[in-house]
């Protein structure tokens, strides 16, 4: 998301580099670049002009801080009106005083409200509040089974009366079961709309009437870009509405309707799906947002990501492994999985700070690589994975690995001798020392399997091609082992 709006605004940058400071005469062309670039994000004109005259006010009228450069002055005025027009802050879901908390679910069909009920559902779920689906879809055919598959998947009960019933009587007693039940969130799921229909949408306020909700969202598709913000406005006049979820933001690059949203509808946004999985749903933090915009990461979102997913007696557990030259293929494998479960490594990359360079290309080759590593793990017997020393010295094991994963001998040589250099540098790093990192990545274009052409320091057991080169000095009796990513 936003790749596009991101690439020009860094382009705008550079050209207020090697200025002294900020003017009327310099910040013009770089106004200039961020107005088109927010325009062909498909950020509403509207938006587009306020956030426009609010940099420049702010640009001209800050105070040049010693040792800052006009750049990185501008990107900081640029940051926080971001932040300003997505809302400042995260808007956390709303908690009745009494249970149920009765959470309205609305929207035009096709945007993912189904799927975002169960996404809401699952993250509820994993803030300790129990939880009941209520389908109240009865006109879109398998709308109410979609909801019951995913609520087995999610292990969260749907309540339903088929679809012959008045979905207000639906709503009305799911609320009811729900509170005889003892659930704290109550997630109703209404019928879509093609358009905006006004018998359905009568109904979508009958039923608002009728169970009181604490909140009523509204489920905006991000590829409609700014008219997501037009829609918004128009469910808040005629239904009132308490915030929005922006699904599939991770299939728009442009990232318009994020921005236009709040400033246009008045509306919180208060989740973004980033993914078709039902764990992909993260609530939107403007801050963090903005930073991602801007190519300096979201390392926050990261660090909770990996906390949803790490055992933190299984992490020290990993540590030691790793700076003591134990950590195995079996392991790597491990991690590998782990990885998957946070997201995709483009995700993933793009939120550490200062990897936003990487092109599309080189982060599907990097994901390319992990797989081709996976294939070839998974040909391993327990034995070979616990002890790669034995691959090393196998010209007839890494043969029958190869066959086995669909690769030659060769890949199989390199993946090899890069892992164990890889735990040579984790074991340095654990003593203290912190020799030269190996190109376990070569840049994320060449991976995990070319990087096996780097030489391994002098001392070390080095291969080139899979075959041992050089035997360990005799006066280091200790094995030594490799390390890991």
């Amino acid at each position: 998301m936003f790749d596009a709006l991101a690439d020009r605004l860094e382009a705008t940058w550079k050209k207020l580099r090697g200025q002294d400071k900020i003017s009327q005469s310099n910040i013009q062309e770089a106004l200039r670049e961020v107005r088109r670039a927010l325009l062909e994000a498909d950020v509403n004109l509207q938006v587009v002009k306020d956030f426009i005259h609010e940099v420049e006010t702010k640009a001209l009228g800050s105070e040049v801080i010693a040792g800052v450069r006009p750049d990185q002055q501008f990107i900081k005025v640029v940051h926080d009106e971001l932040v300003q027009v997505m809302g400042e802050v995260n808007v956390p879901l709303a908690q009745a005083e009494q249970a149920p908390t009765i959470v309205l679910m609305a929207g035009l069909q096709g945007t993912g409200k189904t799927t975002a009920t169960a996404k809401l559902a699952l993250h509820l779920l994993k803030s300790n509040r129990s939880c009941l689906m209520v389908a109240t879809d009865v006109y879109r055919p398998a709308a109410i089974d979609q909801l019951v598959t995913l609520g087995k998947q999610i292990n969260v009960p749907v309540f339903s009366l088929g679809s012959d019933a008045d979905p207000v009587e639906i709503a009305r007693q799911g609320v009811e079961h729900g509170r005889a039940e003892g659930v704290d969130t109550v997630i109703i799921d209404t019928a879509g709309r093609l358009q905006i229909d006004e018998e359905m949408m009568a109904e979508l306020a009958q039923i608002k009437a009728t169970v009181e909700p604490q909140e009523t969202l509204l489920v905006v598709d991000a590829m409609t870009g700014q008219e997501a913000a037009n829609l918004t406005r128009t469910f808040h006049e005629q239904i009132g509405i308490t915030g929005a979820i922006l699904t599939k933001l991770d299939g728009d690059s442009r990232g318009g309707a994020a921005l236009s949203v709040r400033h246009i509808s008045g509306a919180p946004i208060k989740f973004v799906g980033v993914g078709e999985k039902v764990e992909a749903l993260q609530p939107f933090y403007p801050d963090r947002m903005a930073s991602r915009i801007l190519g300096m990461g979201d390392v926050l979102t990261l660090v909770e990501k990996a906390q949803e997913e790490i055992d933190l007696a299984d992490a020290e557990k990993m540590q030691e492994k790793i700076l003591s030259a134990k950590f195995d293929f079996t392991d790597f494998l491990k991690q590998m999985r782990l990885l998957k479960n946070m997201g995709s490594l483009g995700g993933i990359i793009k939120m550490i700070p200062g990897m936003n360079k990487l092109t599309d290309d080189q982060l599907k080759q990097g994901e390319t690589q992990l797989k081709r590593c996976e294939a070839m793990i998974n040909s391993m017997t327990p034995k070979e994975r616990q002890d790669p020393d034995v691959l090393a010295s196998s010209p007839s094991r890494r043969r029958r690995i190869a066959s086995g994963a669909g690769y030659k001998e060769a890949d199989v040589s390199k993946l090899v001798s890069d892992f164990q250099r890889m735990r040579g540098v984790m074991q340095q790093m654990g003593q203290g020392r912190l020799p030269g990192m190996p190109g376990m990545f070569g840049g994320m274009d060449n991976s995990f399997a070319t990087a096996g052409n780097n030489r391994p320091a002098p001392g070390w057991r080095g291969y080139t091609d899979g075959v041992s080169t050089k035997k360990k000095p005799k006066k280091d009796k200790k094995k030594k082992g490799f390390g890991t990513l």
